[in-house]
């Protein structure tokens, strides 16, 4: 028979500790939402590649949730200490941050399936020595899918343009693609589910994929060989060409930036204001931020509890038979200078852990707990445990115990 007592222990034990470090990584994403919206409007402004790369600063915040200055800072403690003992006290508000990221995924990425699975069925053309898919949609030039990039574009539109002007719509998409656009809405929509509690990252998505699309234009006006006086104007011709049946385009293939007037305005002015650029100044630029990108994964990493802690502190705690209840004698270094254990043995200094007994008027059922893992202060499991003999007449007590083996949620959760 399954023991479900193990099973939902694990999923309990699962659902405070990645609620716990969740929770925690919403409240740095306010800070940094406001933080990027600030200087996208202050200092990178005119700046269309830094601007783009600023977004890049949320790669680090699901990693900030098992920071040492949660448990170790007496100001962080005071100020979110309420917020921690709430989640592992009352475990269904865990359980309901964890069913909020499920919900959250089945819907985002239930459009994306559904809208892989309409393009499936689409016609398929080549033009310009691509395999392209064609919609009788009217809609916008679009691509989906991360692995195998599938372009779909309109019929109104192939039916309408110019060899050239296909090809140009077409190197467009090719840019997003090259440029890994695709896995960066691919990363926001998976930040979107495991930070669903901000709604600022639904509300903000449409200047993400704004500063995305001034970076691939202006890539594009660049290597085209033209002027961005032609580029806007099939822009415009696009547009124009869709416009008559705008409200009739499906939700699961639009993109913010292009469904009102003041995107569209955005865009263009931002065309109408090119200046080349350097290629190499940006592939410095862009190689320096990776580097600080990873500098601070590794600092964060230097300032966060490992994935899996062995523990050798030593715990002693009186047990009470009469109404069940256990309290905690001690758990400090002094205990490791009274008792020591190995593989079959636990060793008690008899006369220094008695007086110790005796300073805590400690007479009941004593237990000594040592060993385990932690995961986060708090969180863990495992461990050995053994009775102590009060009335022993030897100098050093030696207390056998057998060694359990670690069950599989232990050690699936110690992965984790």
């Amino acid at each position: 028979m399954a023991d479900w007592s193990q099973f939902w222990s694990f999923i309990n034990g699962c659902a405070i500790y990645y609620a716990l470090q969740l929770v925690r990584c919403v409240i740095f994403s306010f800070a940094l939402i406001g933080l990027v919206m600030l200087l996208r409007r202050t200092l990178f402004s005119k700046l269309i590649f830094a601007k783009g790369m600023l977004w890049a600063l949320f790669l680090l915040i699901p990693f900030l949730g098992k920071m040492k200055l949660f448990y170790e800072n007496v100001l962080v403690v005071k100020a979110t200490g309420w917020m921690t003992g709430s989640i592992m006290t009352y475990t269904w508000i865990a359980h309901i941050y964890m069913a909020g990221i499920w919900i959250s995924f089945f819907y985002i990425f239930g459009k994306r399936i559904r809208l892989q699975r309409i393009v499936s069925r689409m016609k398929k053309q080549f033009l310009g020595g691509k395999l392209i898919f064609i919609t009788d949609m009217n809609v916008t030039p679009f691509t989906v899918g991360l692995i195998r990039p599938k372009i779909v574009l309109p019929k109104v539109m192939v039916d309408s343009y110019s060899g050239e002007e296909i090809e140009a719509i077409i190197r467009h998409e090719q840019t997003h693609i090259r440029l890994g656009h695709l896995w960066c809405y691919f990363a926001w929509d998976i930040l979107r589910c495991l930070l669903w509690l901000n709604p600022f990252l639904t509300f903000c998505q449409r200047y993400f994929r704004a500063d995305m699309e001034d970076m691939c234009d202006r890539v594009c006006i660049q290597n085209s060989g033209k002027t961005a006086q032609e580029y806007g104007q099939l822009l415009l011709k696009t547009l124009k060409l869709l416009r008559t049946e705008q409200n009739n385009i499906s939700s699961v293939v639009t993109y913010a930036g292009e469904k009102d007037f003041e995107d569209i305005k955005r865009r263009m002015g931002k065309i109408a204001h090119f200046r080349s650029y350097r290629k190499v100044l940006c592939r410095s630029m862009a190689f320096v931020a990776a580097a600080l990108l990873c500098i601070a994964f590794v600092g964060i990493g230097s300032i966060s509890y490992a994935r899996c802690n062995e523990l050798d502190d030593i715990l002693v705690y009186e047990y009470n038979p009469e109404n069940g209840n256990a309290v905690v004698l001690d758990s400090s270094n002094r205990m490791q200078q009274m008792i020591s254990y190995d593989d079959d043995y636990v060793y008690v200094d008899r006369a220094a852990f008695e007086t110790f007994l005796s300073e805590k008027n400690a007479g009941r059922e004593i237990y000594i707990v040592f060993g385990g893992f932690q995961k986060l202060p708090g969180i863990g499991g495992g461990g050995e445990s053994c009775l102590y003999q009060v009335n022993s007449d030897e100098r050093i007590v030696m207390l056998p115990y057998e060694k359990a083996k670690d069950s599989w949620s232990m050690a699936l959760f110690k992965m984790l």
